[in-house]
């Protein structure tokens, strides 16, 4: 007698039962495996989405932040706006100074000019910007020669 497919014949009665029993439990779990396969096909597909719109949020960002910098170099006020516009750069003067002092893609020319301004927002920017520099501890010279280093970099 082969145990894994035994003949009908040689089944009792309530042992086809149980066999007919098990071929349906089978089937369910079967059915079962194949719904949760296809929820993680979905979930899989989702994910690949949710990627792809991250990425392409973020190649929008950097777009938008090169735009921001070009409009800065030929016009630092309506950069920072643009920038400020677009939820580049914060309003707060402290974000502002950072951004400068970073001046990743930034005229050294348009910072300058943008610093130089008399408008009060523009002289609480400067005096961020300035706390931005390390001077604690360095005489005049060499200060100086940070502020050297720091716009040949």
């Amino acid at each position: 007698m082969d145990l894994c497919h035994p003949d009908p014949v040689e089944l009792s009665s309530g042992e086809a039962e149980e066999l007919q029993r098990i071929k349906w439990h089978r089937k369910q779990l079967l059915e079962d495996i194949q719904k949760l396969k296809d929820e993680i096909a979905d979930v899989f597909a989702q994910i690949d989405c949710f990627e792809s719109a991250e990425e392409s949020r973020m190649a929008q960002k950097e777009k938008e932040l090169c735009i921001g910098r070009k409009k800065f170099n030929m016009d630092p006020a309506k950069g920072i706006q643009y920038l400020t516009e677009h939820k580049l750069l914060t309003p707060d003067v402290q974000d502002i100074a950072r951004f400068l002092y970073k001046g990743e893609g930034l005229n050294k020319t348009a910072i300058g000019t943008y610093l130089g301004e008399r408008d009060p927002v523009n002289l609480q920017v400067l005096q961020a910007f300035v706390d931005c520099h390390e001077f604690a501890n360095l005489n005049l010279v060499q200060a100086l020669s940070v502020v050297r280093t720091e716009e040949r970099v």
